[in-house]
């Protein structure tokens, strides 16, 4: 009888570290969250900065405790993943944490402080950290070629951003000295001592754009190679990076094939566990690691190969192109991959070598349902209804809504609230929840399908009530504005080359019923819903790991040493990493459009209100420009 299999991922999120014991079919057998901390400058509202050994001690707890509750010999553990939050840590070029911070010796110092200093504590800028406003205007303002592969505007939440603004703040020789990596390739540096990265991360956070990929030209249709290496010298150089240049972008992980070596995702990273990580997760030195992805990336791993529904066909790659995959929490990712760039990003070889990821998402729904309910004048009674009944607020406002159909006569929830018009672009600030609390942020403004951060939230059909009634049919129409702005996304990405067909979900927001069904009408399509949909992500990490114990076994422990090896593994593979994901996910549960007496009634009202959602828009720009005119 053979030996059983196991596989752990591992993911960072923004507030914690988690771990997930998986077996060799996906089956979840244990999961384990710990808590990470932030820090926040006692004078700058902009930063955020967290710790890579707090992170990974975080990773280690979870990990011993999974180990622990499920018996599992760690020796049987093959294989570990990880994916992350795209932040930025840096490291001295023996890997020790090097200070992104500027906060002093006192706690209102806001001079350079630790900064750049060795050992220093917070090593890691936050995705969500905004320090680099003037970094990425200057980077967006030189119109290169590489902003064409992240949607023409490069976020200030970027890695490039933040590097240069530590180029700027930090003494010449400590920066020369640093290593910069997106988190989830530290990961995989820490647990290997291998500096190779991902394709994964350098593409999506690092403006790497990989040889071959071209930009075509709106104005003639020419279509112009960036680099033949995959960094642009002519990029770096304009925006002030110009030494990473004279190095070979050694400090970023080097020219694939010179002096770097860029892994697609899961392919096994060095020669697996140090014997230093080993014995800090509880494992075994020599456990396959795999090359690591962005969290959300780890998402669309972790859900779309799952058959559509039960007794459903298994799919194949292609199938994958129609399968628009959403991360929703407090905010939504959705994320398509094709064939050819389109739209968002795009992205290629972001984990699959040769195929495009492309990327948009919904700056704020979780968060969204939360703010429209806490601030209703209603919300407190509501609560306090909640701790008298044991049921959930959720569950109160559906029973109200419920009974509010019934005492209008009218036929669904849509009819209740037709004449109430929400658009859910409101911006939001960046709110620390204690100084070393959990996080609570968001973009600003409109992500996706606009790029617009102008865009801001409306109302209209406001009444002059404050009961449970009012804040019930405001939670409705929030769910509703949710579903309308999805089908305004997936419209965009189907106008432009896309043939999505169905959405798969994962994260928190997956499990709001009223929602899902919401969306599936509104957008006239399934959704499928994975039996842990919150362990998704890490599920995702879990079969990177699965992927790279196969190669490893494969090539009978020989390690990926070149970019020449690394590429002809990924030829010799082909689609392996879809077989390692179709055979480790379960068929999800499948929402339907609605098909009862009423549904066609809904959707006809839903088509309209997402005419009026569409005009909503246009009205907001118009009158945008009105005022601009006047001021």
């Amino acid at each position: 009888m053979s030996e059983m299999e196991y596989y752990i991922g591992f993911d960072v999120g923004t507030g914690s570290g988690r771990a997930c014991l998986v077996d060799k079919d996906g089956k979840l057998l244990a999961e384990h969250s710990e808590a990470t901390l932030t820090h926040r400058s006692p004078t700058d509202h902009r930063i955020f900065e967290q710790s890579t050994s707090n992170i990974w001690s975080s990773l280690s707890k979870c990990c011993k405790k999974i180990l622990s509750e499920s018996g599992i010999d760690p020796k049987q553990v093959k294989g570990i993943g990880f994916d992350a939050t795209c932040s930025l840590a840096v490291v001295n070029r023996q890997g020790t944490p090097v200070s992104v911070s500027r906060t002093g010796e006192s706690e209102t110092d806001e001079k350079d402080g630790n900064l750049g200093k060795e050992g220093g504590e917070w090593n890691v800028v936050l995705w969500a950290d905004h320090r680099a406003e003037e970094e990425a205007e200057k980077i967006n303002s030189t119109g290169e070629g590489v902003l064409g592969f992240v949607g023409k505007t490069m976020s200030l939440e970027m890695e490039v951003p933040k590097t240069l603004w530590l180029s700027k703040h930090m003494a010449e020789d400590k920066f020369k000295n640093c290593m910069f990596f997106d988190l989830p390739d530290w990961l995989t540096y820490n647990a290997t001592a291998s500096p190779a990265r991902s394709a994964c991360s350098l593409t999506c956070k690092f403006s790497f754009v990989p040889p071959g990929a071209k930009m075509v030209h709106e104005c003639d249709g020419g279509q112009e190679e960036i680099s033949k290496d995959g960094w642009s010298s002519r990029f770096f150089n304009k925006i002030g990076l110009d030494q990473m240049v004279k190095d070979d972008f050694d400090q970023l992980g080097g020219i694939p094939g010179k002096n770097g070596l860029v892994l697609s995702a899961g392919q096994p990273v060095g020669k697996g566990l140090s014997k230093a990580a080993a014995e800090s997760l509880g494992l075994v030195e020599g456990t396959a690691v795999g090359s690591g992805v962005i969290d959300a990336y780890a998402g669309w791993i972790g859900t779309v190969a799952a058959a559509a529904g039960e007794g459903q066909d298994k799919p194949t790659l292609d199938d994958a192109s129609s399968r628009l995959a959403a991360i929703a929490g407090t905010s939504t990712c959705h994320i398509a991959q094709s064939k050819e760039g389109i739209l968002w990003g795009p992205y290629r070889d972001a984990v699959f070598p040769g195929l495009w990821m492309n990327e948009g998402g919904q700056s704020s729904t979780g968060q969204l349902i939360d703010f429209m309910m806490q601030t209703h004048p209603a919300y407190p009674k509501l609560v306090e209804l909640s701790k008298k009944s044991g049921k959930s607020t959720f569950e109160l406002l559906g029973d109200r809504l419920d009974e509010m159909m019934k005492e209008k006569g009218v036929p669904t929830l849509t009819h209740l609230t037709k004449d109430l018009h929400f658009y859910p672009d409101l911006p939001t600030v960046l709110k620390p929840n204690g100084s070393h609390g959990t996080v609570l942020t968001q973009l600003i403004g409109n992500r996706s399908p606009l790029a617009d951060p102008r865009m801001k939230g409306s109302i209209v059909g406001l009444t002059l009530d404050d009961s449970l009634n009012d804040l019930a049919a405001k939670f409705n129409v929030t769910l509703e504005a949710i579903a309308l702005q999805t089908r305004h996304i997936v419209d965009e990405m189907n106008a432009k080359g896309h043939k999505i067909d169905s959405i798969y979900m994962s994260g928190s927001q997956a499990k709001n019923g009223p929602l899902m069904r919401l969306l599936s009408t509104v957008l006239s399509m399934p959704i499928i819903i994975p039996p842990q949909p919150s362990a998704a992500v890490v599920l995702g990490a879990a079969m990177l790991g699965k992927y790279a114990y196969d190669i490893t076994t494969q090539r009978q422990g020989k390690t990926l040493t070149t970019q020449d090896e690394a590429e002809n593994a990924s030829k010799e593979n082909g689609n392996k990493l879809w077989d390692v994901m179709v055979s480790m996910t379960h068929p999800g549960k499948r929402i339907d459009p609605r098909n009862d007496q009423f549904g066609e009634r809904e959707k006809s009202l839903l088509d309209v209100k997402y005419k009026i959602f569409r005009e909503a828009v246009e009205i907001q720009k118009r009158w945008r420009e009105m005022i601009a005119k006047a001021v």
